[in-house]
């Protein structure tokens, strides 16, 4: 991450505080001074500022991202980008997803380095509800709403899936309510009714709703954190 906002982050100060701090050849990293506020640091960099290290405190983190077709949710991928492209925050590596989407998957990914609190999300005794916008390739039949609502019969597996909220929003447009996380639930439901999932979207994890642009990230306040632990 860049190092003025390094700086800012674990001194407490404005980044432009940091900036001046660095124009003043108050901060080294690896015992060289470093003037730039947009110095990009590794993460194995040591930072002084004023002679001292800066030992990063790190508090459990949350955060909602926007994910985009194309990035996978693991961390850590050799062969594909992953979303932590999108995440500049020190040591990101050490965030995962608290529930995650396929590679062509877009929508609301929640990442954090607490892993109690993911479970709680992921975990299915807690039936946390997903929401999801679907695009099917054959037209979408009223009658699939209580289908869904009764629990439908995976391919490979033996209980039917937890009574879903299927809502037809024209022939090809649907919502789609969960309150578990199946492998590629949402795709092999409809398979499973003889239809193709085009294009598929998370809007809501619990009562957290997406609101920031693709490709945007933001931390989740005190309020949205602690409202998956009720």
């Amino acid at each position: 991450m860049r190092l003025d906002k390094f700086l800012a982050h674990h001194l407490g100060i404005s980044r432009s505080l940091a900036n001046k701090a660095l124009k003043a050849e108050m901060v080294t990293v690896n015992g060289q001074i470093i003037k730039a506020g947009a110095y990009q640091l590794a993460n194995d960099d040591k930072v002084t500022y004023r002679d001292n290290d800066i030992i990063p405190v790190m508090e459990k983190r949350y955060f909602m991202l926007h994910k985009p077709q194309g990035y996978v949710c693991s961390t850590d991928d050799p062969d594909h980008a992953t979303i932590l492209y999108f995440i500049d925050e020190p040591m990101a590596e050490k965030l995962h997803a608290a529930g995650r989407l396929d590679m062509d998957t877009t929508g609301l990914v929640l990442l954090t380095d607490d892993g109690q609190w993911s479970h709680r999300i992921t975990s299915p005794k807690h039936h946390c509800q997903k929401e999801y916008h679907v695009t099917v390739t054959a037209p979408l039949d009223e009658s699939l709403v209580a289908t869904f609502a009764a629990g439908i019969q995976l391919k490979g597996e033996k209980q039917l899936t937890k009574p879903a909220k299927l809502i037809i929003v024209d022939e090809y447009h649907a919502q789609l309510i969960i309150s578990e996380g199946r492998y590629h639930q949402v795709k092999r439901m409809f398979a499973a009714v003889g239809n193709h999932v085009q294009s598929l979207h998370r809007h809501r994890i619990g009562n957290l709703i997406l609101d920031v642009d693709e490709g945007e990230y933001r931390r989740l306040t005190e309020n949205e954190i602690k409202s998956f632990l009720s």
